[in-house]
């Protein structure tokens, strides 16, 4: 028997995100993704066959609620991202990441015991984390520093490091 995706969407300071994810057996829900609007790669919209369910979506909500706040640094909830196995131990990685700090794409790659010539391949898991926050892929800056890449916006990754550095939004 498939279990259905459950969603709900909340408002945040990043747009209205779309929240998925398959019942925890608890009433609760184990993530499997959060996007923003105009994200790369994410849907604009619940999926066909999704079911609306704004209680289970409880937990996360008040933690995001909390993080956007600057109330929170880090995240306890159920995860289950879908990816293949590189990508699903680059996620791990993310998660290693401390709040308000930065590392490089071959720095997470090294984390996820990856050797350097594996960062374009790390780049394109970072770019498809399809949990945006929870997994802190704005936290990754190219080599030299630079604000590259983030699937939700630069600007974007810029107030969540902002927000990650005091400068609440």
């Amino acid at each position: 028997m498939t279990v259905a995706t459950v969603y709900t969407t909340m408002e945040s300071p990043l747009g209205r995100l779309l929240l998925s994810g398959v019942p925890d057996g608890a009433g609760g829900v184990a993530l499997r993704s959060v996007t923003a609007p105009g994200q790369k790669g994410a849907p604009e919209g619940p999926a066909d066959g999704w079911v609306a369910d704004d209680a289970a979506f409880g937990e996360v909500v008040v933690q995001l609620d909390a993080y956007f706040a600057g109330e929170r640094t880090d995240f306890e909830l159920a995860l289950d991202p879908e990816g293949s196995d590189f990508r699903r131990a680059i996620w791990a990685a993310l998660a290693e990441i401390p709040y308000g700090e930065t590392v490089t794409y071959g720095e997470l790659g090294a984390m996820a015991g990856q050797p350097p010539t594996a960062v374009r391949a790390v780049g394109g898991a970072v770019g498809a984390n399809p949990l945006l926050v929870i997994l802190p892929c704005h936290r990754v800056l190219g080599a030299n520093g630079a604000m590259t890449g983030f699937a939700a916006g630069v600007e974007r990754k810029r107030q969540l490091l902002a927000l990650e550095r005091g400068s609440l939004f």
